[in-house]
Order: C-alpha cells, then sequence, then structure tokens
C-alpha cells in the first residue's frame, strides 16, 4: 500500500527502513523520503514504525521519545 503518495513510499519500503535500524519518523524520512514533502503521511510511519517494534518484541530496543 502507498503511504506517501509524495513520494511513492509504500508500507514495504517503509518497514525496510525500519528493520534497516530507522526508529524515528525523521529517519524513516532520511532513509526513503517518507514524510519530507507534505507531511500528511508522518502519522501512518509512525503506526508502521510501532508496529514493527511490537511485532518483532523490540519494544525495549527503542529509544524512548525525548522530552520537549
Amino acid at each position: 500500500m502507498f503511504v506517501c503518495l509524495c513520494t511513492g513510499a509504500t508500507s514495504h519500503v517503509i518497514t525496510d527502513a525500519v528493520a534497516n535500524g530507522a526508529c524515528t519518523s525523521k529517519q524513516v524520512a532520511e532513509a526513503c523520503g517518507a514524510g519530507t514533502d507534505c507531511g500528511r503521511c508522518r502519522h501512518t510511519v509512525r503506526g508502521i514504525i510501532e508496529s514493527y517494534y511490537r511485532e518483532h518484541d523490540l519494544a525495549h530496543a527503542r529509544p524512548t521519545a525525548a522530552a520537549v
């Protein structure tokens, strides 16, 4: 499924970026471009990241978000 219509990034492309170490939407954007244009897909990108970490039981390995 297409997640980022601006760049044509699919859920598979984003999952591959996460599997290769991207653990934030910013890192996914750097890896594949998703979320770098209009930003409407960032929520979905974050959901894919969360799902990946849950499915692979890696919640303990993911860095926590810094306080703003």
